[in-house]
């Protein structure tokens, strides 16, 4: 009987985790080696049957760095998680191929993976060199992997100047691909490139929306289409019927502090999982910068950490109450 009762609670517990998830951590994540993990990107890695966090790893730690040496030679550092509630620390990517400059010289920023056949796409953020200032070259570039942990270098990608970041790659209805990124030189605003395989690409050379922004990231869910950018004080989102026209949201996200352990400043560069007709966003905070840091440069202010929210879709419009406990559990991918 005894056995039978355990047995009993065993279903129920699992029956109760399948409906309403696990409680996720709160941060989500913190990097272990440099406390710098910003820009979430997530994709499930199917040789592991997990999902992989990959994100820029700002070297909040390191001292003795002038200006903004600090969010200059990063790696992509990596996570891992079976359920999207708890993750573990992997190490960072290993890139091989890119031949212009040292490896150690390399800064790497805003990762974004897709899986297509087989085949693991990275668009990643390149700086070629360590720099104390913001006004230096930067490109993306294009790499492949089978195993997401190891990266072989494809190309660098010839866009709209030489000071592109922040990919963000999604397929269209017609099988091509679409890039968004942010042209700096262009007072940071949102430009494209199309591509049909993923790796020849064409600038379209044209602006996207107005606004100025960062990091999108783009997604569907109830019916359409949205595109949630990091306008540095907190997140606007948009909503378009054919990928093309889009329309802004009156309010933002995330732009309100938090009451949650590191969560008291706005949210930046997120990714958005959808799963089960829920939505999930990924987001990362410098907990430091509060009113009463401002002009401070220490760890304290530098520190980034990963934080998860859900989103609410309400009359068309999409909210997220960050101070609310997430329950998740996501599904692998096949």
């Amino acid at each position: 009987m005894k056995k039978l009762l355990t047995l009993f609670c065993c279903i129920a517990t699992l029956s109760a985790i399948a409906q309403h998830g696990f409680k996720a951590d709160k941060p989500i994540f913190v990097d272990p080696i440099e406390d710098g993990a910003a820009d979430p990107a997530i994709v499930f890695n199917r040789n592991k049957n997990k999902y992989f966090m990959f994100y820029t790893n700002r070297r909040a730690k390191t001292e003795n760095l002038g200006g903004v040496a600090w969010v200059h030679g990063t790696k992509i550092g990596m996570a891992s998680s079976i359920n999207g509630a708890h993750w573990k620390y992997e190490g960072t990517c290993t890139f091989e191929g890119f031949n212009e400059i040292p490896e150690n010289e390399i800064t790497y920023w805003a990762p974004d993976v897709v899986y297509h056949k087989g085949l693991y796409h990275m668009y990643v953020t390149i700086v070629p060199g360590i720099f104390e200032g913001w006004y230096h070259p930067r490109f993306i570039a294009h790499y492949t992997s089978k195993n997401l942990t190891n990266w072989k270098f494809q190309s660098k990608l010839t866009l709209a100047s030489e000071r592109c970041i922040d990919a963000s790659v999604f397929q269209l209805p017609n099988g091509n691909w679409r890039m968004y990124y942010n042209n700096e030189n262009d007072n940071k605003s949102m430009y494209y490139a199309d591509s049909p395989n993923l790796y020849d690409w064409k600038d379209c050379g044209k602006k996207v929306i107005d606004t100025r922004g960062e990091g999108a990231k783009i997604f569907q869910w109830k019916g359409t289409n949205w595109m949630i950018i990091d306008s540095w004080k907190g997140l606007s989102v948009f909503q378009s019927d054919d990928l093309e026209h889009w329309h802004i949201q009156e309010k933002r996200i995330l732009e309100t502090p938090g009451t949650g352990k590191d969560d008291a400043v706005k949210g930046g560069h997120a990714d958005v999982i959808v799963q089960d007709d829920k939505a999930y966003i990924f987001y990362f905070t410098h907990p430091g910068r509060t009113p009463e840091n401002n002009g401070i440069d220490n760890h304290n202010t530098r520190r980034s950490v990963i934080q998860i929210a859900a989103l609410t879709y309400t009359n068309g419009v999409i909210s997220c109450d960050r101070n609310k406990n997430v329950s998740i559990n996501l599904n692998p991918i096949k």
